[in-house]
């Protein structure tokens, strides 16, 4: 089984979002949350798409996960 390690900038890339240094550090600034109990796939300024992208990868648990989490942390802080 091949497993892949994937990173902050090709999550972006996936979602479709600019993922150079300074596109992601700005989506970051610009989308902070609040510790709200609300999940990451359920914010707003995510499409359609995206969010269930994000909920299907960490229900599944799959190559994205870790990413995902990073992310998440990112908004958060």
């Amino acid at each position: 089984m091949e497993s892949f390690n994937h990173d902050i900038p090709h999550l972006f890339q996936q979602l479709g979002l600019p993922d150079s240094p300074s596109e992601i550090s700005n989506f970051i600034v610009n989308h902070k949350l609040k510790y709200d109990g609300h999940r990451l796939a359920e914010a707003e300024f995510w499409s359609p798409a995206q969010a269930a992208f994000l909920r299907e990868s960490i229900l599944q648990d799959s190559d994205w996960a870790e990413a995902i989490d990073q992310l998440d942390a990112l908004l958060h802080n």
